[in-house]
């Protein structure tokens, strides 16, 4: 049932600064252990769907694989970690980063600036056939047809068998989780009639164009009603 994910699963389980470049853009250190916050899986908003913005808020977005987990588990060893990974999709991690900024300066925390409805734009489920090195994979995401971001998972400070010991040192995965694996370097802030478009794809020898695995494209929306952000 975990390609079930989008509706069945309980939890979002998002890494943060996996990618050390990322990491330096924001102006954070670079973890020494892999560090994650949740996200509601009433953020999922499937492809072709619209992102809606806040008002008051500044959006950025943030291309990942995310891994859906496929049994329930607890204190998971790194050896029999990719055993628990049923398959993959592509997501985008939103972020409101004012909002965002306001509560880390005041040491709160930031589950709102991360769990708006449609956050959390998703493709739908990748067996893992379809994936044979999930550490070794491009991500890309452009906005109005200009390239934003693109990078390769083989960048992951901390990788998928790590993470998923870590995680589940802490708290049991359960099937349909998605643990969504960090974004490289680009990030950056999207409006309302932007166009987003994102991508994950194999990666070829000699820099030839890989296989696209799969395709994101989402409208941007001002949002009418709902929470407005005051900085």
């Amino acid at each position: 049932m975990a390609h079930l994910f989008r509706t069945q699963g309980r939890k979002i389980i998002a890494i943060g600064r996996n990618f050390a470049e990322h990491a330096k853009e924001l102006n954070n250190a670079v973890p020494t252990e892999p560090f994650f916050f949740l996200k509601p899986t009433t953020s999922y908003v499937d492809n072709g769907g619209k992102i809606e913005i806040p008002q008051g808020v500044v959006a950025h977005f943030e291309v990942e694989l995310g891994a859906v987990i496929g049994k329930t588990g607890r204190d998971i060893p790194a050896s029999d970690a990719m055993s628990y990974v049923a398959g993959y999709a592509l997501a985008i991690d939103m972020t409101a980063r004012n909002m965002q900024d306001k509560v880390k300066k005041a040491g709160l925390p930031w589950s709102a600036a991360k769990g708006f409805d449609s956050f959390t734009p998703i493709s739908s489920f990748l067996p893992p056939s379809e994936i044979k090195d999930p550490h070794n994979v491009r991500l890309w995401l452009k906005t109005n047809g200009k390239t934003r971001q693109d990078g390769n998972t083989k960048d992951m400070i901390f990788q998928l068998p790590r993470l998923i010991e870590h995680v589940s040192s802490i708290m049991t995965v359960e099937e349909g989780d998605l643990i969504l694996t960090g974004t490289p370097s680009g990030v950056g802030p999207t409006e309302p009639g932007d166009e987003l478009t994102a991508g994950l794809e194999t990666v070829e020898e000699g820099g030839k164009q890989g296989r696209v695995l799969a395709e994101l494209k989402f409208a941007v929306e001002q949002r009418s009603g709902g929470y407005h952000f005051k900085p």
